[in-house]
């Protein structure tokens, strides 16, 4: 089904990129540095998916041995977000965040300040439903556009064309959809299990043990948690410690979310600023952007173009999209030192259906935002 697509505003067209070029700065303690080893520029009009944690067909791993990439979800939340900013800071390294529609709304200066310092932005669907491939095909669309576009809103300028699903829960037919408006969507290699570990120590020791395990990857961590913002300059350090390179990732173009779900979400906002805020909302506990000190190095790291081939992702017949079986893209990436692979238990233990058993419930955002998760 083909959906037309309007141009935003001039606003969001003029806008000359997604984040601050890299070696603007030098790095403010390059003692410290963990910096930037390499950027990957990746295409994403063919929808691709990257990432272990799933059943679905996805690209080959583009990382080497003891790379990994730092992503965060669900934020942003200020009080959170803004030490991890912090710390980010210290090793002079980048991140991607993939925020969620509703907390973007309600911190949309938070979201400016992680633009601000240099990170990529993503979304994270507009209010978090843990299950989405249980909802109709329609409720999925609207909750993905309706994310990015309230994330666009919040930043002011146009961000990556990048998603990740709650609770890592994809469908051959949402992928479709994703391909069809040109959006990358990335799963995870390493769960940090942020959600459900309060122990800054017991964080860390796990984060690097699958670290390890793996020999790097794409590590999940959520930018709402206490004891993910206490742990991670420890982490930091401990990467710089075992030789392991940070990659950063940034979309080849932007995304264009839909005019009239912008519109609409604009007329919201307006409405709630005239009212004065009708129910209680979270409020923003900062003032102002810091100047970025985020530069690892006088010049820019090498940059490595991605451009996957689009791939069926759903057929009457059924396809790998639709496989109740993993399936394996193409051979992995040749590299002088192979990287480690999962095990069985590993993949049964920390896989998302032994998340929601093992936890029966939730949090929902308002419980998140409000502190009593």
């Amino acid at each position: 089904m083909t959906r037309p697509i309007v141009a935003l505003t001039s606003l969001l067209l003029s806008a000359a990129a997604i984040s601050p070029a890299l070696g603007a700065k030098t790095c403010a303690h390059p003692d410290k540095a963990l910096g930037v080893s390499r950027i990957i520029e990746i295409d994403t009009k063919s929808g691709p998916l990257f990432g272990e944690f799933t059943k679905l067909e996805k690209e080959p791993r583009f990382l080497g041995p003891k790379e990994v990439v730092l992503t965060f979800d669900d934020g942003p939340l200020p009080r959170y977000t803004k030490p991890i900013l912090d710390a980010l800071d210290q090793f002079c390294t980048k991140a991607t965040f993939f925020n969620v529609g509703e907390m973007a709304m309600a911190y949309p200066n938070m979201v400016k300040e992680v633009i601000a310092r240099g990170h990529t932005v993503g979304a994270h669907t507009w209010s978090h439903p843990m299950n989405l491939r249980h909802e109709s095909l329609a409720k999925a669309e609207d909750q993905i556009e309706r994310g990015f576009a309230a994330v666009t809103l919040a930043a002011g300028q146009p961000v990556a064309p990048f998603f990740r699903f709650p609770g890592l829960s994809d469908s051959g037919p949402m992928l479709a959809y994703l391909q069809e408006r040109g959006i990358a969507a990335f799963t995870v290699d390493i769960i940090s299990n942020d959600s459900y570990i309060g122990s800054p120590q017991r964080l860390i020791q796990r984060t690097m043990a699958q670290i390890a395990h793996r020999n790097g990857g794409i590590v999940l961590f959520h930018d709402i948690k206490a004891s993910t913002a206490k742990a991670l300059p420890t982490i930091l350090a401990d990467l710089k410690k075992g030789g392991y390179k940070i990659v950063m990732l940034r979309p080849k173009s932007t995304y264009t979310p839909l005019p009239v779900l912008t519109a609409e979400l604009e007329a919201k906002r307006a409405k709630a600023e005239e009212k004065g805020g009708g129910k209680p909302k979270p409020v923003p506990t900062f003032t102002s952007i810091a100047p970025s000190t985020l530069e690892a190095a006088n010049s820019e790291p090498a940059v490595t173009e991605l451009a996957p081939e689009p791939r069926e992702r759903t057929h009457v017949g059924g396809t790998p999209a639709t496989a109740t079986a993993p399936v394996t893209a193409t051979a992995p990436v040749t590299t002088e030192e192979p990287a480690a692979q999962p095990t069985t238990h590993h993949k049964r233990r920390y896989s998302r259906r032994a998340h929601v058993t093992k936890y029966n419930t939730v949090p929902s955002l308002g419980a998140i935002v409000s502190g009593s998760f």
